[in-house]
């Protein structure tokens, strides 16, 4: 099945979502065309360079040997032109070579990336988390010989949390960086899940690993963030011999099999340390918060290039009589509960997208409001969007490639027709960079409980608005009220979990955050049906029709949710796992 870079959908999303009039102030060269013309650019990239190499990539994977590894075929000519073309410096700053765009478009990229290459794309997508953590708190050194060399693409970046004892408890972890007498580190312990820790594709890889010193308290108090690379990075810049560590395997995956997940060894590397000791967490903190956000871009992305194929396979894949069809035997386009379920699909994956371009609006905001306030005021909505876009969105990812299984039916199953990869995929994005679990405990204990819920009922107020506008709208109008029943479930369910002990705060959070998701979706939605107006174009027309499937098949089901969160969950507590085992 062909894949087509969603161009005309991410730049409609671009005008819709967010706050264009405040980024077109912050960045005024960035007008409609050079939008489209750099949407098409990376559009005919990921199509025809990517997607291409997405199914050798499942079917052969990268390969360790002799303590290397090996990218997947065609993987290493493929990135070399990605760094070529400029797409990994897109939102880096000028003075380091990269092209000042707004985070909104470096994400609106990196989705067609992801959707054509998912495995592929998580190698500069960590570069570009790296890139982030080392503007705000790297050294000069490792801002003057580091940076660009990661900006340009031609080394890449690793985030290097986890260790088998630690996986999301990173307070637990054991790595030792011991001081050589000379002002830098030496790193000793072994980390695993390390996305892209070694590869053949760059001249050298740099890592971001968190370690202890000796005389560190326990906990994440003593943790600090240090640097090493591949290769040795001499003060002009060149590189020297190879530092002491190697990965000693790589993992057998469900799904992402042309992404190598290393098992890496520190057997005494040379290390520097980044920001200040003992901050290694809240440093490392904006490496992950960027990866959150990137990794709720893959679920949409994984799930548009599922719906694509179903898409595809429902119009040529002819079955039977259909109610909406006069052929015989007709494709199963015109079986009504297929046509229901693409597009309930296509609904979720708008929704979706919104929701993380949004957040990504946030960020530039965050930095270049013009006022205190207003930057306040975007940091603290992109914060509460962060865990929304990333559980919310790769959910969306596993339902929807699901769906696209369900559609080829048997087909599906088979792994011939790719549709089994894209579920194999998607199913990892929920369970990385924070698994949905602990996003939805990062939504209800840091976003909504610490502040009293402020940020929450502001975004609620936003939404009531356009949920008001709506109504006075008579295609939109049934879109408005469930919005609004929507909106007022949220707030109730907000209301019981301010006042719910933490316990069942954390039992009911993952729902909690389903609901605020449904609902934040719903309001995307409804502002680009009224964007798109009254057109007779079939696909602005479009936009409409997705907004009012998703407010009867999703948004309807808000005021149960929320009804369903306040139930007496000390059962649970006390519930043992031997009367489970039976």
């Amino acid at each position: 099945m062909t894949f087509r870079a969603p161009v005309r959908d991410l730049a409609f999303a671009l005008k819709t979502v967010g706050h264009p009039e405040l980024v077109q102030r912050a960045f005024p060269e960035l007008d409609a065309e050079t939008v489209q013309a750099i949407l098409e650019a990376a559009g005919a990239f990921a199509d025809n360079e990517l997607a291409p190499l997405n199914r050798v990539g499942d079917l052969q994977g990268a390969k360790y040997a002799n303590g290397a590894v090996t990218a997947a075929p065609g993987f290493a000519a493929a990135y070399k032109a990605f760094a070529e073309q400029g797409w990994n410096s897109l939102t880096a700053q000028p003075e380091l070579g990269g092209q000042g765009l707004p985070k909104a478009m470096e994400l609106a990229v990196f989705e067609m990336v992801h959707a054509a290459n998912m495995a592929f794309g998580l190698c500069p997508m960590l570069t570009q988390a790296a890139i982030e953590a080392l503007t705000l708190h790297g050294t000069e050194r490792q801002k003057r010989l580091v940076l660009p060399k990661l900006v340009s693409g031609e080394w890449t970046g690793a985030m290097v949390l986890t260790e088998p004892q630690a996986g999301s408890d990173l307070g637990a972890l054991t790595a030792r960086a011991e001081p050589d007498g000379e002002g830098g580190y030496r790193l000793y312990g072994q980390k695993i899940f390390i996305t892209w820790g070694d590869h053949d594709a760059t001249d050298n890889i740099v890592h971001l690993v968190l370690a202890r010193t000796p005389d560190a308290p326990p906990g994440v108090k003593g943790i600090s963030l240090f640097l090493t690379s591949k290769f040795e990075v001499k003060d002009d810049g060149s590189l020297g011999g190879r530092n002491d560590f190697r990965p000693g395997s790589i993992e057998h995956k469900l799904g992402i099999h042309g992404s190598p997940t290393c098992v890496m060894l520190y057997e005494g590397a040379k290390a520097e340390l980044v920001g200040e000791l003992g901050q290694g967490l809240a440093h490392m903190f904006v490496m992950m918060n960027a990866a959150r956000l990137q990794v709720g871009v893959q679920g949409v992305a994984i799930a548009e290039r599922a719906f694509q194929q179903a898409l595809e396979f429902s119009l040529e894949r002819k079955q039977g009589r259909a109610v909406w069809s006069p052929d015989y035997p007709a494709a199963i386009w015109g079986h009504p509960d297929v046509r229901r379920t693409l597009l309930l699909m296509k609904a979720k994956i708008e929704a979706a997208r919104g929701i993380c371009l949004a957040t990504g609006v946030l960020a530039d905001l965050a930095r270049l409001a013009e006022s205190d306030e207003e930057r306040a005021a975007a940091k603290a909505r992109q914060e509460l969007l962060t865990p929304i876009a990333k559980a919310w969105s790769t959910d969306v990812g596993v339902e929807v490639a699901s769906a696209g299984v369900q559609v080829h039916g048997g087909m599906g199953f088979i792994e011939e027709t790719g549709a089994a990869q894209h579920y194999r995929d998607a199913r990892i994005a929920p369970i990385y960079e924070g698994t949905n679990g602990i996003q939805a405990a990062d939504l209800v204990g840091r976003k909504v409980r610490s502040n009293g819920g402020e940020t929450l009922r502001g975004l609620c107020a936003e939404m009531a608005l356009t949920a008001g506008v709506l109504t006075d709208n008579p295609d939109l109008a049934s879109v408005g009220r469930r919005l609004a029943a929507g909106v007022g479930a949220l707030e109730q369910a907000t209301d019981w979990l301010l006042a719910a002990d933490n316990g069942a705060a954390l039992a009911a959070s993952v729902p909690y955050l389903k609901l605020a998701g449904d609902v934040i979706g719903g309001w995307i939605l409804g502002r680009q049906a009224l964007a798109a107006g009254g057109s007779d174009d079939p696909w602005l027309r479009s936009k409409g029709a997705l907004a009012r499937l998703y407010a009867e098949q999703v948004l309807s089901l808000a005021p149960g949710l929320a009804e369903s969160l306040a139930v007496d969950w000390s059962e649970l507590e006390h519930m043992t796992a031997e009367a489970l085992a039976g």
